[in-house]
């Protein structure tokens, strides 16, 4: 049997219906932009493998980094423990981060990062005497995370419906989605903002924080806002007295052209969640930075004002080793050209795709390239699942949610790569039996 087969025999694979699924691809390696199968073909990996390999695969400083910490500490109970690893990425990360940050609380994935802020947020009111704020605000078709308190925050992503009995109640809004050359884009930000000042006008006392994805929403479609919708959003919100929390586990370590999202936009959250793109997706990790203001309402006499929550890897002595030679990485001006090289030629690539019939509501943001396809197609349905292998065919890793193409690719990769890739998307689409209907 092939490694694909007894993959079939003993996996169950995530958002997977396997019964409309082919076998899975077999990777034997992977180098910079590529990944390479069991029989020698190569895919350009466009999507930085869902999102976490921002410098590329098997990169050599942060393999080199993890062997380094491996043979000193893999590992210690991080609860009355610290070490230096854990304590250097935090110092380093609240560096780069808003000046408002103080501090750092570790976890091993976006879901939980995100539970955390949620968690963070109710007892923050509750701590204070505040027992009615109990409401969160969050966004259509946000996606958040996994978990039982993310799904609920996610309900409108359309992902979980199997679960919706046993979400606790969320308040909903619309989303500005926008685009390029989109006409409509002030009067959609004014409507969404007017009904949010009615909705505040009745429960803002009982409302602990609003979530969202700040400029992109991720696995919702890749949803574009602009910057600017962020800045009065928060200007509203802070009259009321609420917290805000980004979800920033995808837009976070450069992908909208900043280091974070909130500092492209010039506003400032009281919660952001890290996570993705955190090691150079080497290994789970994730983080959930807050306030002063927030850590202090937490310090008490006993255990009942603590917050409660904690992961058996929390500050893994490896995680934060490939975090913090991952931050070198960003930070080298190399890095910044690169991010830069890889908006202009999503740019390019955008206005070479603009005639096609198929493409509509065009979008950029930092790395980050998307557009819709002029036809009706579910997640993980049988129509998405056969235009990922018409990408697959022309040597593209890249995997639609929907009806909606992006490119995210990590940033070491090669401008003549990239452009290629939108003549193999133009050729796919042309090819794509998909397409035709």
């Amino acid at each position: 049997m092939t490694i694909s087969e007894r993959d079939r025999e003993a996996i169950w694979h995530p958002y997977t219906q396997h019964k409309i699924t082919p076998l899975p691809i077999t990777i034997q390696r992977g180098k910079g932009a590529w990944l390479y199968d069991e029989k020698g073909n190569r895919l350009l990996d466009l999507i930085s493998s869902w999102w976490v390999n921002i410098h590329g695969h098997a990169h050599p400083d942060i393999a080199k980094a993890i062997f380094d910490q491996a043979m000193t500490l893999e590992h210690v109970i991080f609860s009355s423990f610290t070490h230096e690893p854990a304590v250097q990425f935090a110092e380093q990360l609240l560096e780069i981060l808003p000046g408002h940050f103080s501090k750092i609380f570790y976890s091993d994935n976006g879901s939980t990062a995100v539970e955390v802020a949620l968690k963070m947020a109710y007892q923050y009111w509750r701590n204070q005497g505040e027992k009615k704020r109990h409401r969160f605000i969050a966004f259509t078709n946000g996606y958040h995370g996994d978990t039982f308190g993310t799904m609920s925050v996610g309900k409108k992503s359309g992902f979980f419906t199997a679960y919706e009995d046993l979400f606790f109640d969320v308040d909903f809004i619309d989303y500005p989605s926008t685009w390029i050359h989109d006409e409509m884009v002030l009067q959609k930000e004014q409507k969404i903002l007017s009904d949010l000042d009615e909705h505040l006008k009745k429960y803002a006392h009982e409302t602990a924080a609003i979530l969202l994805e700040p400029l992109i929403q991720g696995a919702g479609g890749m949803q574009m806002c602009r910057p600017e919708f962020l800045l009065n959003l928060e200007t509203l919100v802070r009259s009321y007295n609420i917290l805000i929390i980004y979800d920033e586990v995808m837009t976070g370590f450069g992908r909208t052209g900043d280091f974070f999202a909130c500092q492209k936009a010039n506003t400032t959250p009281d919660i952001i969640c890290l996570s993705k793109g955190i090691t150079g997706g080497f290994l789970p990790f994730a983080v959930t930075a807050c306030t002063e203001k927030i850590y202090q309402a937490f310090l008490g006499d006993d255990f009942g004002s603590a917050l409660a929550h904690g992961h058996s890897y929390a500050g893994n002595p490896l995680s934060c080793a490939a975090a913090l030679a991952s931050l070198v990485l960003l930070k080298k001006s190399e890095t910044k050209k690169q991010q830069q090289m890889i908006e202009r030629t999503h740019q390019s690539g955008l206005d070479y795709l603009a005639d096609n019939s198929r493409v509509e509501k065009m979008r950029l943001c930092g790395t980050v390239a998307a557009f819709d396809l002029k036809i009706l197609n579910q997640y993980g349905s049988k129509e998405s699942v056969n235009l990922r292998a018409t990408f697959q065919k022309k040597g593209l890793l890249i995997r639609p949610i929907g009806n909606v193409i992006y490119l995210l690719p990590p940033y070491c990769i090669e401008e003549t790569d990239l452009k290629m890739s939108y003549a193999m998307i133009a050729e796919a689409l042309e090819e794509s039996t998909v397409c035709q209907k």
